[in-house]
């Protein structure tokens, strides 16, 4: 009996800081489905220079609410990541003016995959707002 109430303690115990210590909502990795990925590659290579320091010519990508804003506008169309502009200017080689990331390295094509697939499988958000935190070393041109 012991043993049994020690490994119930020890696994609430760990799945209660898990969700602490990552920095993001238990409910939003149950939630998210195929949004980790898109989350990781957003924080990775977008939320350095769209983010809360962003200027203001510049989309902003610091939560999901701000960026559900661009849902549906012809920044990111839902099943058309050809049509998206979001998607667009990540696929340009960095020889084209308006290529995004605009630090002279190309988002890789695994990346590229991720945020096709999250836009053609309709653009799909987490139901509650995530904050979106740069990851990962600053571009070249921040």
């Amino acid at each position: 009996m012991k043993r049994l109430l020690l490994s119930a303690c020890i696994t609430l115990l760990a799945s209660c800081s898990q969700s602490v210590w990552s920095g993001k909502s238990a409910t939003v990795s149950l939630q998210s489905g195929k949004w980790g990925p898109v989350l990781t590659v957003l924080e990775h290579q977008c939320v350095h220079c769209h983010g809360d320091n962003r200027l203001s010519s510049m989309p902003p990508i610091n939560d999901t609410h701000a960026l559900s804003k661009l849902i549906g506008s012809h920044w990111i169309v839902p099943g058309k990541p050809e049509a998206s502009r979001f998607f667009q200017v990540v696929t340009f080689p960095d020889e084209i003016p308006g290529a995004m990331p605009p630090s002279g390295h190309a988002i890789s094509r695994k990346d590229l995959h991720i945020l096709r697939d999250w836009i053609k499988a309709g653009a799909q958000l987490p139901a509650q707002n995530v904050k979106l935190i740069p990851m990962g070393p600053l571009p070249r041109s921040i």
